[in-house]
């Protein structure tokens, strides 16, 4: 009896001295519309590990590919520790210094990304992730939605400010604050019109030429921004890596605009529409594979019809798919509510419809094809020249999206 307490009593003692041995939780988080276990991981900056994939799983006993289900929660591989108020090693029991530092700078990470609320120094919380124990050489690649693209998230330097730095918008707009995550898990791939060897459609306004390709990609940029500043990941498929975000009412034509990825577009119209959903299809795939289930098309263009004929915003979606006609009808309802709101002299008079168009038909993506003015008419021109009213579409269309 006596060796037995002994043994007891040793026990206890070692319990006391190493608190790091005893099995740590993991940290739970509630899986949000569009997500998927990769973009999930991702989202928490796990997605470089395979032995991450593998501990989720675990965790939640899932099956590879599994698909989430909204407002359930998951464990993450990521474990909590208490913080001693000393020293990372001695709160998790390691001896690494290297290791450590690593550990620091995640939930450093964590904090300015928003995913965590307070610092580990404050709140006592430590979130250790699981590799940085298990497999701390990254052993993936998947390719990020933005890899070698002029959108990619830059680091600070002396000039700028944050780490949010995203080039194709311009140097005056490239630092795009993160405003919220509810777009978080969304993939948008945004599409303005014509570009490279076709203006498209062309206007007069005094001694200037209005060119759609200009305009289109104007409010296209603005929207990009819009989403990534509420956590979507957005694609630029039409590019041009000159121009940024412009201001001021006239917009210079030019031709050099390219596709994502660089690929210079053909001249004749079939092939160049082919060029963009090809495009689409790839990345949709890449998506669709590592978990995204929330994919989103938006084609933007200008119309162009009879000089005396005003237009205002309108829409198309293929007729085989409703979720693209719901979308469709949020985004009308957006600038409808506006219009209520701003332009009480005059009532919103969009519409929906169901077309047969190439983007429409040929892209995997669920989407949605928006003419934003009559370029020939003198009273639309107005809606897409003024500065603050492409600001104001994008705004506007973000709402709609938001939904």
């Amino acid at each position: 009896m006596q060796r037995f307490f002994f043994l007891l009593t040793i026990t206890f003692q070692l319990a006391a001295i190493s608190p790091a041995l005893a099995e740590p939780n993991y940290h739970l988080v509630e899986a949000m519309p569009g997500d998927g276990i990769y973009s999930l991981l991702r989202r928490y900056g796990l997605d470089q590990h395979s032995c991450n994939f593998d501990q989720f799983y675990r965790l939640n006993s899932l099956k590879k590919n599994s698909h989430l289900i909204v407002g359930k929660m998951y464990q993450l591989p990521i474990l909590i520790y208490t913080f001693n108020g000393k020293t990372i090693r001695s709160s998790i029991g390691i001896n690494d210094w290297n290791t450590a530092l690593r550990i620091q700078k995640y939930n450093e990470q964590m904090l300015e990304r928003k995913m965590r609320t307070e610092s580990f120094k404050k709140d006592r919380i430590l979130w250790v992730p699981f590799h940085e124990l298990n497999c701390p050489d990254p052993d993936l690649n998947i390719p990020s939605p933005v890899e070698n693209s002029p959108e990619e998230e830059r680091p600070a330097t002396s000039t700028t400010a944050g780490n949010r730095i995203f080039p194709i918008f311009g140097p005056k707009y490239a630092f795009t604050p993160l405003e919220s995550n509810k777009l978080k898990g969304k993939v948008f791939y945004i599409v303005s019109g014509h570009g490279g060897p076709d203006p498209g459609a062309m206007g007069r306004r005094g001694d200037y030429t209005l060119c759609e390709d200009e305009y289109a990609y104007d409010v296209a940029l603005r929207l990009c921004r819009n989403l990534i500043a509420h956590g979507a990941t957005a694609y630029m498929i039409t590019r041009d890596d000159n121009d940024g975000i412009r201001e001021g009412k006239f917009l210079d034509c030019d031709y050099d605009e390219v596709l994502w990825g660089g690929i210079k577009m053909v001249r004749q119209q079939k092939p160049r529409l082919f060029q963009r959903s090809d495009i689409i299809n790839e990345l949709y795939e890449r998506n669709r594979l590592a978990g995204v289930t929330e994919q989103t098309a938006i084609i933007i263009h200008v119309d162009s019809r009879n000089k005396g004929e005003r237009t205002d915003v309108f829409f198309y979606h293929h007729s085989d798919s409703p979720a693209a006609r719901n979308i469709a009808y949020d985004l009308l309802r957006s600038l409808k509510h506006k219009y209520k709101q701003y332009q009480k002299s005059r009532e919103y008079r969009g519409t929906v419809t169901a077309r047969d168009l190439h983007m429409l038909r040929e892209t995997k993506a669920t989407s949605v094809y928006i003419e934003l003015a009559n370029i020939r008419n003198t009273f639309d021109q107005q809606r897409i020249i003024i500065e603050n009213n492409r600001q104001l579409l994008a705004d506007w269309l973000l709402e709609g999206l938001m939904k």
